[in-house]
């Protein structure tokens, strides 16, 4: 964010009026059909090398529902990144990086734009605009864009509604549910198609047919080990040359669920990648890698034999991070992802993670970032000692922006430590509680460093709850122990105001107590299929019977994410049938792409999801717990 500030302040301070380099655009062949694929070229005629370019992508958001800039070979061979942000009518770009490089003629950055299904348009023009170029000394380069009006013809063909589907059955379980996908024609008229696959474990009906029309994909797990197995659809359009669309297919075989007890800790720091280099420490996760990591060698004294850890994951982005998946070792990564920073900004998120191979697990970037993991628990055998979990409906805890008192104003000052009683309230936590599952959502004054949560009683801990840097309100779910007479401690790095939310607790096992079932992290909603558009207002979700949740599941781990198109208030989710709880799960006001670990009750196999703005829903889910 820094460097993106120091370089509009240059660049505005130049604008340049005469004409001389230029940047250019042209299409390439997609890889795949409703993709369009344009080039940004850089072309210098003015006798010195642009150090960095900015540069306005202007595009029909009637002909594309989402766009993706990289860097372009001429970028990365220089040392540059590209950094975006903005909406169809101003996508802004920045095409930088912190070396005294100058960026050589060529491709400095490629677009990858999504064609709506809903267009009946054969092009579409795209157009660069607001170009800008500096030198290495920071004087502007005259430079100036072109447009062109892209073939949509990529979207001309065979489709699918589902480009990945997974499926996870537990050895000793039932068959997870078949799954319907609409296999269409981008264009006009009908096509003939067939389908074929390889595994004998995977199954399509009907094997051909005509556009429109619908496929069912089952698969038969029985008598397979505990793995993953892999295999794709390809979907041929007869007679049409290039007419294809490939469905990648993932069944996860597990061992039998079995059922496991929360062990609270002190919120403790598992890995730091900015420090020194070493198991737990640097070097930071280059782009499109992945690192693991051991947790039970951390300092935090988590045992080998725990089967899942409660996590907070921080990034600290070089640049921007389109995102970041945290998934068990040993497994295949899943078409999910933990959080997003697509503007660079620190940010941090809740998640309960199985324990994969050795005790470790995988973490993956798009973007080149460091990576901060803290513990406030982990999940052992049932048979061992720990804690159940209670569901509550979401409830309300504590509001400082309310009037004074326990559970009311005043706003927390900077540098202060304040004291919260959680149980006894008016959301029905009882004393018996051992730790609680709230919800944070801080409304600073300004920027905000770091908020961090504890026991009341123990020592700070050098941990973080939640990140606000841009001093947009912000939320993060958390699990705290109980302190001394049932409360937590709060401390505020900034002036912030804090809301409390709980949607659950952890009590010793008895009447009602729930025990935790992890599964491989699945999808269980995205809105954006199928050229969804974004909604508001209320939506059912259907979980029971999906990802392998069975109907005896009280209550659902999920990651929650908004794609706003626009500022956003807030997402509530709750248990379908039931009054819309006074709560929010996340808020995402300055419009960014924003994630939230939510434990949802879910009794009923079905949630609500309420969303105050237009926006796209994914929900992601990795654990659930039941009887």
């Amino acid at each position: 964010m820094l460097v993106r500030s120091i370089l509009f302040a240059l660049f505005a301070a130049h604008v340049a009026a005469a004409q001389g380099d230029v940047l250019s655009l042209s299409q390439t062949v997609a890889a795949s059909a409703g993709t369009v694929l344009l080039n940004v070229s850089l072309q210098s005629s003015s006798g010195q090398q642009p150090a960095g370019v900015q540069f306005t992508l202007s595009y029909s958001p009637a002909d594309f529902t989402a766009i993706q800039v990289t860097a372009g070979q001429s970028a990365t061979t220089s040392g540059k990144a590209v950094d975006c942000f903005g909406t169809s009518s101003a996508y802004n770009c920045i095409v930088t990086g912190v070396n005294k490089n100058t960026i050589p003629d060529g491709v400095v950055a490629v677009v990858s734009l999504t064609v709506s299904s809903a267009t009946t348009d054969t092009t579409s023009y795209v157009q660069l605009q607001n170009c800008l170029a500096v030198s290495l000394g920071g004087t502007a380069i005259p430079i100036s864009g072109t447009g062109i009006a892209a073939t949509l013809n990529a979207s001309q063909g065979v489709n699918a509604s589902v480009e990945n589907l997974q499926f996870v059955f537990a050895i000793g379980g039932t068959t997870p549910p078949s799954r319907q996908i609409q296999i269409t024609n981008g264009s006009t008229g009908t096509l003939n198609w067939t389908a074929t696959w390889k595994a004998t474990w995977l199954h399509v009906t009907p094997g051909s047919g005509t556009t429109p029309g619908t496929i069912t994909v089952s698969v038969t797990p029985a008598g397979l080990g505990a793995s993953a197995y892999t295999d794709t659809i390809q979907i041929a359009a007869t007679g049409t040359a290039g007419s294809q669309v490939a469905i990648n297919v993932t069944l996860v075989v597990q061992a039998t669920a079995g059922a496991a007890l929360f062990i609270p800790v002190s919120p403790c720091r598992v890995a730091d990648t900015r420090n020194a280099d070493g198991p737990l420490g640097g070097p930071s996760i280059t782009g499109g890698s992945s690192r693991e990591f051991i947790i039970s060698d951390s300092p935090c004294g988590i045992p080998a034999t725990a089967s899942a850890y409660s996590l907070n994951v921080a990034v600290v982005p070089k640049h921007n991070l389109s995102f970041l998946t945290v998934w068990p070792t040993g497994q295949p990564q899943p078409e999910v992802s933990t959080l997003n920073s697509p503007d660079g900004r620190i940010k941090s998120n809740a998640a309960i993670v199985v324990a994969g191979t050795n005790g470790a697990i995988s973490v993956f970037a798009t973007d080149t970032t460091d990576v901060i993991i803290d513990i406030n628990g982990y999940a052992s055998d049932a048979g061992n000692t720990g804690l159940a979990f209670y569901p509550l409906t979401p409830c309300r805890i504590a509001d400082t922006r309310g009037p004074d008192g326990l559970l009311g104003g005043p706003s927390l000052a900077a540098q202060s430590e304040r004291d919260f009683p959680i149980d006894g309230g008016v959301c029905g936590v009882p004393d018996a509680a051992e730790a609680y599952s709230l919800n944070f959502a801080a409304v600073p004054k300004g920027p905000l460093g770091y908020l961090t949560a504890w026991p009341k009683g123990q020592t700070q801990p050098v941990v973080a709850s939640l990140n606000a840097v841009t001093g947009t309100v912000t939320a993060n779910a958390v699990v705290v122990p109980s302190g001394a007479n049932g409360d937590i401690s709060v401390f505020a790095t900034n002036a912030t105001d804090l809301v409390i939310d709980t949607n659950g607790y952890f009590a010793a096992p008895g009447t009602g107590g729930l025990s935790l079932y992890t599964l491989p992290p699945c999808r269980v909603l995205d809105t954006r299929q199928n050229g969804g558009a974004p909604f508001s207002g209320t939506r059912e979700v259907m979980v029971s019977g999906t990802c392998g949740v069975p109907s005896t599941a009280r209550a659902c781990v999920f990651n929650a994410t908004v794609v706003p198109p626009g500022k956003f208030g807030y997402l509530s989710l709750w248990p379908h049938g039931e009054p819309q709880p006074v709560v929010a799960t996340l808020n995402a006001i300055d419009g960014a792409i924003t994630s939230n670990m939510a434990i949802v009750p879910a009794a009923g196999g079905a949630i609500d999801a309420y969303a105050s703005n237009p926006t796209q829903l994914i929900l992601d889910i990795f654990g659930y717990f039941a009887p």
